[in-house]
């Protein structure tokens, strides 16, 4: 099966972009949502976030975000050793749920796609982008955070351009109607793709 990496810098719409996926009947894994589930549901991995972190790490079973981000922050090492526990885990928890899938390709999303390497394990990637400016005005509108806040963030992941060197597809989602039909075509390239 076709497994085709989607990635985008904050504020780009690769939610939107695989929403449009959905559409199709195209299976989406997004990897955040899987790395929150997993944090929440496994034993090993509270194990090894409180053995990391300490007790506070955990509140009635539940992961202390606040207090594991605070850890992080500004803490390279200890933010790759939480990676180290998560990453491997979400990379088992996506071959478990493709095996499930009956599609003719499947999306696997990840913020942090190229940064992390997890684009060596998709047969084809694509980057959604959007705008500066129009990245920041979406987060301001989502999340009600000042732009300072926005563009630390956004310094923390890699610029488009470098992304664009090794990403397979682009689309990028300023028109709703043109990211759809963008969306399409990829489709039908995929849909050949894995005919060949």
């Amino acid at each position: 099966m076709i497994v085709v990496g989607l990635t985008g810098g904050i504020g780009s719409g690769k939610t939107t972009v695989a929403n449009f996926f959905k559409e199709l009947g195209i299976p989406v894994y997004i990897a955040d949502d899987a790395a929150r589930n997993l944090m929440n549901t496994s034993k090993k991995i509270k194990k090894e976030i409180t053995e990391l972190f300490g007790p506070e790490s955990y509140t009635e079973n539940l992961p202390n975000r606040k207090y594991i981000a605070s850890q992080v922050f500004n803490d390279q090492e200890k933010l790759n050793l939480l990676n180290n526990i998560i990453h491997p885990a979400v990379a088992a928890d996506f071959e478990k749920w493709k095996a499930q899938q009956d599609a003719p390709y499947v999306i696997y999303e990840a913020a942090i796609l190229f940064e992390k390497g997890g684009n060596k394990k998709c047969d084809y990637t694509l980057l959604v982008t959007a705008p500066h400016e129009e990245k920041i005005k979406r987060i301001k509108t989502r999340d009600n955070n000042s732009k300072e806040d926005i563009e630390a963030r956004m310094n923390n992941q890699w610029s488009d351009e470098r992304k664009l060197k090794l990403a397979d597809f682009s689309i990028q989602n300023l028109q709703l109607e043109q990211t759809h039909r963008d969306v399409e075509n990829l489709h039908a390239i995929l849909l050949k793709a894995r005919k060949n």
